[in-house]
């Protein structure tokens, strides 16, 4: 999944949208007409992370990478990222 870190500062127009508690940390929000996915949210620091496919007409720069441990080996991206494993993911948001 492609995805823009997005802060504690985001808003949507339309229905609000339906959230599910998916982790102990996190949930995640739905369209509650269509059932689109529409993010996922960290409760801890409040942090929203949302696909890029939300967004229209706008330019992104891919920075990092999570669970590179967990990537299929048929594929490598062509731009320079940070890596981080699972672990160190998980590590990174549990000292927040």
């Amino acid at each position: 999944m492609f995805a823009v870190h997005c802060g504690t500062e985001v808003g949507f127009s339309g229905p609000a949208p339906r959230t599910y508690r998916s982790s102990e940390w996190a949930e995640r929000g739905f369209c509650p007409t269509c059932g689109t996915h529409l993010f996922y949210r960290l409760l801890q620091g409040d942090e929203y992370i949302l696909p890029v496919g939300v967004f229209q007409d706008q330019a992104f720069q891919l920075a990092n990478e999570v669970f590179i441990d967990e990537k299929p080996a048929y594929y490598e991206l062509k731009n320079q990222t940070k890596k981080f494993t699972g672990k160190q993911v998980f590590e990174m948001f549990a000292s927040r």
